[in-house]
């Protein structure tokens, strides 16, 4: 049993490339029923998010699941993006390296904004994904799992997270709130109503915000999400004039092309008469074409453009880094300790099997010998021999345990199979 990824963040990824390697909900569920038909007895999960593309694989059988640079290849072929174009950008790992890793995604140590809590949610997300998908299993169940438990630690016995920043945290603090002095006289437009744009909508709200309108292609999640946080719901097909009247806006849709093209914006560029525009683009693909950053007036932000700010982020919360990743490598040891342990489970089952037959073999024999005896002695005769038999059995499985936390105990296991005689 082994486990592998391959993917890669916004460290080694451009923007214009993870937005041709994203996967929305629907095309990620496609992927998943891809490869299950051409990984049949393989487990996955893939993790989505604008920060990174990651493909998680685990099997129970010798040969392992497909190797980093295979996932790498599935993941290019899904998105139909050159394998030349990927090779240098994504890589991955094996073993307690790719669990590692794993938990540090999920804790928020390997994001842009140091410790973002959001990443937790995204990662059970994709979990429930594969749930949905049938691409799961015992070993992937387990990884996930202890994911989510390495990050509950992160989170409760450090101070990385105690402070919520995010993403959308960043972008309304340091960089709508360097062109704006205050928002309490400004049209905030939020296009898109999901997670995020609930997540930024709050900060706009802290950061005095009062008149803010919300469309979203499903008008039901715009008037939902308005009404639950005090905005205003506005017409998907009104786009053109909510972008004339908003001074910021914040798009964090999901769609797979922009939403809106340089063409879009010059349709509004006179009726704007030249006010100052804030736009904020959340979402992977980017929902703005970058050209339009370059238009009179505009400030157009993109998720890439936080670095700066986040890269300030992380080096106040560094001080909490070593404690973090401590808990981060207790818990990979703890968790890969367990997963050498499963490989012991047949072999321990094989020895209880082999002894309690035997043993069961030898009390019949004895009994058709001694018919006087009663029932209360046969009684005590079997558990004399149970006490016997758990007592021999200690050692090897003892010696198993230990073994299994060092590392896998492929030695142990062969010996114990041939001084037994039991079968792979």
């Amino acid at each position: 049993m082994s486990l592998t990824f391959a993917g890669g963040s916004y460290r080694t990824v451009p923007i214009e490339l993870r937005e041709r390697l994203a996967f929305s909900v629907e095309q990620a569920s496609e992927a998943l029923d891809r490869f299950r038909r051409e990984f049949p007895g393989n487990e996955a999960v893939l993790l989505s998010t604008c920060n990174r593309v990651e493909l998680y694989a685990a099997a129970e059988q010798r040969q392992g699941p497909p190797p980093p640079d295979e996932l790498a290849m599935f993941l290019a072929e899904c998105r139909g993006v050159e394998l030349a174009a990927v090779s240098s950008v994504l890589a991955g790992d094996r073993g307690p390296a790719a669990v590692k890793h794993l938990f540090s995604v999920a804790a928020g140590l390997d994001s842009m904004v140091l410790g973002e809590p959001q990443i937790v949610a995204q990662v059970k997300q994709a979990w429930q994904l594969a749930v949905a998908s049938g691409t799961t299993g015992p070993l992937t169940g387990e990884l996930f799992q202890a994911a989510l438990r390495a990050a509950k630690r992160v989170a409760s016995e450090t101070a990385l997270g105690r402070e919520r920043l995010s993403i959308p945290s960043v972008a309304v603090a340091d960089f709508a709130a360097g062109v704006f002095e205050r928002f309490d006289d400004k049209r905030v437009l939020l296009i898109g109503a999901g997670k995020m744009a609930a997540e930024t909508l709050r900060y706009l709200r802290d950061a005095g915000a009062s008149d803010v309108r919300v469309v979203n292609r499903t008008a039901g999640r715009a008037t939902e999400l308005a009404t639950r946080l005090g905005a205003t719901a506005g017409d998907y097909h009104d786009l053109i004039s909510e972008l004339v009247a908003a001074d910021l806006i914040v798009s964090t849709t999901g769609a797979t092309e922009p939403v809106v093209t340089l063409a879009t914006f010059e349709q509004i560029e006179a009726p704007r008469q030249g006010r100052p525009l804030v736009v904020l683009d959340l979402a992977v693909p980017r929902d703005f074409e970058p050209a339009i950053g370059a238009r009179p007036g505009v400030w157009l932000y993109s998720v890439d453009d936080l670095g700066q700010a986040c890269e300030a982020n992380r080096r106040r919360r560094q001080r909490e880094m070593p404690a973090a990743w401590t808990i981060i490598d207790e818990e990979t040891r703890r968790f890969m300790g367990d997963l050498h342990h499963r490989s012991t489970v047949p072999v321990i089952e094989q020895l209880r099997a082999g002894w309690n037959e035997t043993g069961e073999a030898e009390l019949d024999r004895l009994f058709r010998k001694l018919p006087e005896l009663d029932e209360a002695a046969r009684d005590e005769i079997r558990q004399a021999f149970s006490r016997y038999a758990a007592k021999m059995l200690h050692p090897p499985l003892a010696s198993l345990r230990s073994e299994s936390h060092a590392g896998p105990p492929h030695g142990l296991l062969d010996a114990l199979r041939r001084l037994f005689d039991l079968k792979e």
